[in-house]
């Protein structure tokens, strides 16, 4: 006797059934995986290029760098404090004035278990949830336990609007 003939008549095989549910799964998996278009086209690379102009002045002050023209209007450059900075939490973004007329920006996410920071005084940016330090400056960290500088966001400035990129 073969286990096909002691299944009830129009019951789906034992095969057919764990195939079904290993789909879905992995339906549900790459899913997951994905994010929206909002964010996807070009978060790596806009990284990437903040990371690159993290390094000197030219950061991201007065830079129309890619005229795209999207982006999403973060703030005027009069809201941001000398020597400090504001946080833009739906934005997941720290955008700082270290120097008059120097903007950068960062993740909001802390690089030790990611929460998102919540401060920013005396020239760093601070995490709530473990005291992490990171500088207004170039995301470095100033007191840990987080070991990774913030990441460099990409952001455009014009004029005196500050626009994420």
């Amino acid at each position: 006797m073969t286990s096909e003939s002691l299944q009830p008549t129009g019951a789906p095989a034992r095969r057919t059934v764990v195939t079904a549910v290993g789909a879905a799964g992995l339906a549900v998996a790459l899913t997951a995986c994905g994010s929206s278009d909002d964010s996807s086209s070009g978060s790596s690379s806009d990284t990437q290029a903040g990371a690159d102009a993290s390094g000197g002045d030219s950061g991201a002050s007065s830079s129309a760098s890619s005229g795209s023209g999207g982006g999403t209007a973060l703030a005027k450059t009069a809201d941001i404090p000398e020597g400090g900075g504001k946080i833009f939490k739906d934005q997941g973004v720290v955008v700082t004035q270290p120097k008059a007329g120097t903007y950068k920006a960062f993740s909001s996410k802390c690089t030790h278990q990611g929460c998102a920071v919540s401060e920013i005084s005396n020239g760093v940016i601070v995490c709530p949830c473990h005291k992490s330090e990171f500088s207004v400056e170039d995301g470095s960290v100033k007191k840990g336990p987080a070991t990774q500088a913030l990441p460099a966001e990409q952001i455009t400035v014009s004029g005196d609007s500050i626009t994420l990129a």
